[in-house]
């Protein structure tokens, strides 16, 4: 019987504190592989994108193809504090909220766009320089997606809500705060 483990831990200095069984350590410790951190492999993050593009377009059925350019800008400069599954649930969400797929309504390009991620990765600090460099706020991205929801679905709010996940209500009050009225 072979066991796999993983751990963030430094087994052998738990070992010489006592706070990890000796006999245990040397049993699993028989061929020790060291990942570093996905921050420290920032090179890795659009591989792992491929890999996990494939897997979500099969179980949701959307047709998104690819990321932004300043999408993956933001990945890339992200830390990373979950790991690879945190980046795994960060590609998760992007694709609930990217509003391309089975209705045949794709984004231009059919690909995810920074506005399409967790609202922690988005608005966190270390992507204020690409909120400068490409003049998108987090406020600007919602109203960008509410935008394109909104023409995709040709003005009808209802539909805008499920392609966003949101209730009417709140597709009503981002089309009040963003000043954005349909013409009939």
């Amino acid at each position: 019987m072979r066991i796999i483990s993983a751990t963030n831990k430094d087994l052998s200095a738990l070992v010489a504190t006592g706070a990890f069984r000796k006999d245990l350590f040397y049993r699993i410790n028989v061929i020790p592989i060291s990942i570093p951190a996905l921050r420290e492999r920032t090179e890795d993050i659009p591989l792992l994108f491929e890999a996990r593009l494939r897997r979500i377009r099969c179980k949701t059925g959307k047709s998104i193809s690819a990321i932004s350019p300043d999408a993956m800008a933001l990945l890339t400069r992200y830390p990373w504090p979950g790991n690879v599954r945190e980046l795994k649930s960060a590609f998760e969400y992007a694709f609930v909220t990217c509003p391309g797929g089975r209705l045949e309504c794709y984004l231009p390009g059919g690909r995810l766009e920074c506005y399409h991620f967790p609202p922690n990765i988005v608005g966190h600090k270390s992507s204020v320089q690409m909120e400068d460099r490409f003049g998108a706020s987090q406020a600007e991205a919602q109203r960008q997606q509410l935008i394109t929801a909104l023409q995709q679905t040709a003005g009808n709010r209802t539909e805008t809500a499920r392609l966003l996940g949101v209730t009417r209500v709140t597709v009503w009050n981002r089309m009040k705060r963003f000043g954005i009225r349909l013409t009939p």
